[in-house]
């Protein structure tokens, strides 16, 4: 066990010195300005300044005396010391990256007042210094040592960002054709045209014309210039949104204001449809604030009870969008209760037949395990425990439920307790459809937007 121990009054003499050294990160940086409210773009903006010194710098002064005051107060003195003042020079700038060595230094005491004062340098790693002064401490006279306090784990995550960075991977691309289908609320229409705004999408509005210049009133957004296309209700508006992908006019398909089953159904018609030999499925994308990267999870939306073969277009499907998206070789974790395969619980069954389908090329790229149960799945100490030894455990991107509703919990759960942001894309079918839920923001329907757009570049084999 690590244990911190003070120096007392009597053991302190002038000369005693105690060091530490800790390297800024942007980590640092962002936890510095929530606790201390500092929102100087100075210290957070990355675009703020040019040269590279005055690139991300924090405001040194404050972290510098914090660094100083832990050295202090863990170290020399120690544990018992109180804090009575300080005087510090700046002299240059901490940027990230940079290694500060912290150094105190006893100049003398003061056995009657208890107080002591030491000299405080901090220096970085080319040896320059960058913050010098004097603190001025009553230190303790009674002896201490207790373990070292274990601190939590801190993870910070911007709102948005990873979707952010989705969007603006489609930068270089055209905007795609999509049919936007029966947009007669302000959310749906909202989605749509920021996406449109963005450069992703050029949104084609099918529906009845009266009631989309409601919403869009209700809203107060500007349709010129957008093309619409009247129909008479939600099922007409399905159909010949269907038309408009069949006739090459759409791209895309993003679901407005109508029930899933509406649009489905005109999709997965057997005559006139959209259908391909893959299975349609549905594929979240999930910015978990706690996990470090974008969690996939499918299917969640439209297969309720999937065999093997269902299975398999699921996995494939959710493949070669995280492939499209950057992510040469996706983790793909199949779910089920336990890691071992039994027939008690034929999702076990499942996931061993996908992992061997696998290894015989009936599904193509990543690297697939499974039967992995949600812990071991996610943490890697999980995973340890338990001995089990993968290269999917604990560094997932593809999370693969055994039925629709198990994949919905997993999703809902990690959206409502998890504080994640949603985007979702169907695919199987002759183009990708946005299926947006009616809790969904706008910027989630630009995030799905972002994600047909990516798919649909990765599939013509480039930006065009």
């Amino acid at each position: 066990m690590d244990y911190i121990e003070n120096r007392t009054l009597e053991e302190l003499a002038p000369g005693d010195s105690a060091e530490m050294e800790r390297a800024l990160t942007a980590a640092d940086i962002e936890l510095f300005a929530v606790m201390s409210g500092d929102v100087n773009p100075a210290h957070l903006d990355t675009e703020y300044a040019e040269s590279g010194r005055f690139h991300r710098v924090i405001a040194h002064g404050m972290w510098g005396g914090a660094l100083i005051s832990a050295v202090l107060g863990t170290r020399l003195p120690g544990p018992g010391t109180v804090y009575l003042g300080q005087s510090l020079a700046l002299h240059a700038p901490v940027g990230v990256g940079d290694v500060l060595r912290v150094r105190v230094e006893v100049l003398d005491k003061d056995m009657d007042t208890g107080q002591v004062r030491l000299s405080c340098t901090c220096t970085n790693q080319r040896g320059e210094e960058v913050i010098t002064g004097e603190a001025r401490v009553q230190a303790p006279r009674d002896k201490v040592r207790r373990p070292r306090a274990v601190l939590p784990e801190v993870t910070m995550h911007r709102p948005g960002a990873r979707f952010r960075a989705l969007v603006a991977a489609t930068a270089d691309c055209e905007p795609i054709a999509t049919a936007v289908v029966h947009p007669c609320d302000a959310l749906s229409l909202s989605g749509a045209l920021s996406a449109a705004e963005a450069g992703i999408m050029r949104p084609i509005l099918v529906g009845p014309r009266a009631r989309i210049a409601e919403a869009a009133e209700a809203g107060g957004l500007d349709l010129t210039g957008i093309e619409q296309v009247d129909t008479p209700h939600s099922h007409a508006s399905a159909e010949a949104s269907v038309a408009l992908v069949q006739e090459g006019q759409a791209e895309a398909l993003m679901k407005g204001k109508l029930h899933t089953d509406e649009l489905l159904s005109a999709v997965l018609r057997r005559e006139g449809g959209l259908r391909t030999e893959r299975r349609l499925s549905h594929v979240f994308a999930l910015d978990v604030p706690s996990h470090p990267r974008t969690l996939f999870v499918t299917d969640a939306a439209i297969n309720i009870s999937p065999d093997l073969a269902c299975l398999r277009d699921i996995v494939q499907n959710a493949i070669d969008l995280v492939r499209a998206l950057g992510t040469e070789c996706p983790r793909v974790a199949i779910l089920s209760a336990v890691e071992t395969v039994t027939g008690k619980l034929p999702s076990t069954l499942h996931a061993a037949a996908l992992c061997k389908m696998h290894e015989r090329g009936q599904i193509e790229g990543g690297l697939i395990d499974g039967p992995l149960a949600f812990d071991t799945d996610i943490s890697a100490a999980a995973a340890r425990a338990k001995g089990i030894v993968s290269q999917v455990a604990g560094q997932p991107d593809i999370l693969v439920a055994p039925n629709l509703e198990s994949g919905n919990m997993i999703a809902k759960q990690l959206i409502y307790l998890a504080g994640a942001e949603s985007a979702g894309i169907a695919l199987g079918a002759r183009v990708p459809i946005m299926l947006t839920s009616r809790a969904d923001s706008a910027d989630a329907r630009l995030a799905s937007a972002a994600l047909a757009q990516l798919f649909i570049r990765n599939r013509r084999g480039g930006p065009a």
